[in-house]
């Protein structure tokens, strides 16, 4: 393969103010997981404009397929869905959008985690590339994927022939905006992020009166027990050397303060960057789910799968080129090496499902003073986390573009 030599014009003024509309756009229009409809019709009409070939897959995933002559087929990912989070950024883009969970929840929404960041600088690389035609060669295929944040988007898409229905590239790009400096991008070779596994369990117990405790079964102590033993999970039974963590951030349990219920519920996530390290902790937490309610006296606890993501991994030679191209492009000063992150990412299946190699990385999205200041750095998923619009975005779609020249071929 011969990477293309042609040359890309730069952001122009009026795409860099094309581009800042449609991020207030979707800044402002947030969407849950897997009910990106709005956001998949205007990707789709902003990607027909461009002379791509588009379809739905995944439900409320869209696929844009730009086709430039014989040549090198490459993948980009962006990813699309919001969270249900109200906005405290008091941006005057700001969402005041809601949305309706699956058990009917209704709930405020927001891009706390900076898909709208992905999005625009997906459709910002396409718009040079189509502008440019006479500098490479070949076919770009766009994977704009729903219900990242659930872990249903990439495997909706493919269960939906996506791979089958779009060219198949010999590599898929992809990145995510960060709270660090913008400007600047990072990038992990080998794992980069981890697996994830949240479950969801309901402890059985026997309710009653609350001056009655003996005639019980309490799910409140059975479950706090539970929670108190699982912490002991990672420090006492997985080496130091080895990273995994477990996570219980919901409790639900009881109505009323006198009256002991027959059910608590808790959700636990379990994050880690090896098969065997994830295979012992889950082992472990089912031994001590089953060992405490037995102890207790209690029924079996049920344990509900909530998601799984798969592990992130960097191919280790495309790493290193991207690298190369990524520091030609901003600057190898502004090109980081990142070590491995416990959050988690469902990219990995779109690469995975095809055995091609996958190679995603970060962008910051903060300006300097908010970097260097005293004050803590709003993080995704955060109320607070507003990334600065430029050189954001700016940086998001250059880094995209030469991703992208990297790998396709000459005119």
């Amino acid at each position: 393969m011969t990477a293309s030599s042609g040359t890309v014009p730069g952001i122009s003024a009026e795409l860099r103010e094309d581009l800042h509309t449609l991020y207030r756009r979707l800044h402002g229009a947030p969407e849950l997981s897997m009910q990106e409809h709005a956001t998949a019709g205007l990707i789709r009409a902003r990607m027909d404009e461009l002379g791509c070939e588009t379809f739905v897959c995944g439900g409320t995933g869209v696929v844009a397929v730009l086709r430039n002559g014989e040549g090198p087929v490459v993948g980009f990912r962006a990813d699309t869905d919001a969270l249900p989070v109200a906005e405290d950024t008091g941006l005057d883009y700001a969402s005041t959008a809601r949305g309706v969970l699956p058990d009917g929840t209704e709930v405020p929404l927001m891009h706390a985690c900076g898909h709208d960041a992905h999005i625009t600088s997906a459709v910002g690389a396409a718009t040079l590339l189509a502008g440019a035609r006479d500098a490479w060669a070949g076919t770009v295929v766009f994977l704009f994927q729903p219900g990242e944040e659930t872990a249903e988007g990439a495997v909706a898409m493919l269960q939906d022939g996506l791979w089958d229905r779009a060219p198949r590239p010999e590599i898929v790009y992809g990145q995510h905006v960060w709270p660090g400096r913008a400007g600047q991008v990072e990038i992990t070779s080998g794992p980069a992020m981890a697996m994830a596994d949240s479950w969801k369990v309901t402890v059985h117990g026997r309710g009653g009166h609350g001056s009655r405790p003996e005639d019980t079964i309490d799910p409140v102590v059975l479950a706090a027990h539970m929670v108190v033993r699982i912490q002991s999970i990672v420090s006492r039974e997985i080496p130091a050397q080895q990273a995994a963590v477990i996570t219980i951030a919901s409790f639900h349990a009881g109505l009323k303060e006198n009256i002991i219920p027959a059910v608590a519920e808790f959700t636990v996530n379990v994050r880690n960057l090896d098969a065997a390290v994830r295979e012992q902790v889950l082992a472990a937490l089912r031994r001590v789910i089953r060992g405490e309610a037995a102890t207790s006296g209690a029924p079996e606890p049920r344990i509900e799968e909530i998601y799984t993501f798969p592990l992130l991994v960097n191919d280790p030679v495309e790493t290193d080129s991207l690298r190369t191209a990524l520091g030609a492009a901003i600057g190898a000063e502004n090109v980081l090496d990142r070590p491995a992150q416990m959050g988690s990412e469902d990219f990995g299946h779109l690469p995975g499902a095809i055995g091609v190699p996958g190679v995603y990385w970060f962008f910051g999205g903060m300006p300097d003073e908010v970097v260097d200041g005293d004050a803590p750095v709003p993080t995704n998923h955060s109320p607070l986390f507003a990334p600065v619009l430029e050189p954001t975005l700016s940086t998001g779609v250059t880094a995209a573009v030469s991703a992208i020249l990297s790998r396709v071929g000459t005119r």
